[in-house]
């Protein structure tokens, strides 16, 4: 079954699934990569995205195959640039920033990585993108140089939403920014859920289990942690629960 297909399979059937982000500067050192991989793995994370707004390190092809050999989940990458691809993903998030307004990032790196996804036979999901504020600055919003929805504004997101369903996107990323300060609003995503009939992936911010069990109640298919998993890896089978029950 293709990464596309679980994640519209999930949805018809009512599951919530759970993805696991991994920075590859974080995985660097592989003792600790594997641990991560095992933990989220025993937490019965469902996907595993690798990926970052900032590349610092050189191993990211590395580091995807390592996660793909210490893993039984799909490894979907979660790209920041369009040097971050690996022929060991499972799949690949084709994104799209439909929140913002940089060329760049709505298809201009798409045409400089589109030969080499389909050299190397990636499963690429057309997703669209949306920056939500989360509080503060992030990385995301400094290397994009877009300005994030307002996090008291569900509409704005729900039309944005519904225009990238319109134009053909599959899947739609609500994200707040790796270290954000508070996640996408449960309002905001209800919206959005009201207007589209796509698979939703939310990430940013997510910190406990009651946060989680809340943007699942409001339309969430698919959650993402990453900065509370490494600070914490102990809080993803907390997560997990309020994901899976």
């Amino acid at each position: 079954m293709s990464v596309l297909a679980l994640l519209e399979a999930a949805k018809a059937e009512g599951r919530k699934l759970l993805a696991v982000l991994i920075d590859p500067d974080f995985g660097q050192d592989e003792a600790v990569l594997e641990r991560t991989v095992q933990n989220a793995c025993m937490a019965k994370a469902d996907l595993i995205f690798v990926g970052g707004s900032l590349l610092t390190s050189a191993s990211f092809n590395r580091c995807v195959q390592l996660v793909k050999q210490w893993s039984d989940r799909p490894v979907v990458l979660f790209p920041g640039s369009p040097a971050q691809l690996s022929e060991h993903a499972d799949a690949l998030l084709f994104l799209s920033l439909i929140s913002g307004r940089n060329p760049e990032l709505l298809i201009g790196h798409h045409v400089n990585a589109a030969p080499t996804v389909r050299a190397m036979g990636l499963e690429a999901i057309p997703t669209g993108y949306l920056l939500v504020d989360g509080g503060k600055p992030t990385t995301v919003s400094y290397v994009s140089q877009t300005l994030p929805i307002p996090h008291d504004k569900p509409g704005i997101a729900a039309a944005t939403a519904l225009a990238g369903e319109l134009l053909g996107l599959r899947t739609i990323y609500m994200d707040t920014g790796s270290g954000a300060q508070r996640t996408v609003s449960p309002e905001m995503i209800a919206a959005v859920r009201t207007n589209v009939s796509l698979p939703i992936i939310v990430g940013g911010g997510i910190r406990d289990a009651a946060t989680a069990r809340a943007l699942c109640q409001a339309g969430a298919d698919v959650l993402v942690v990453g900065t509370a998993f490494e600070e914490d890896p102990e809080r993803i089978f907390a997560m997990s629960g309020a994901v899976h029950g």
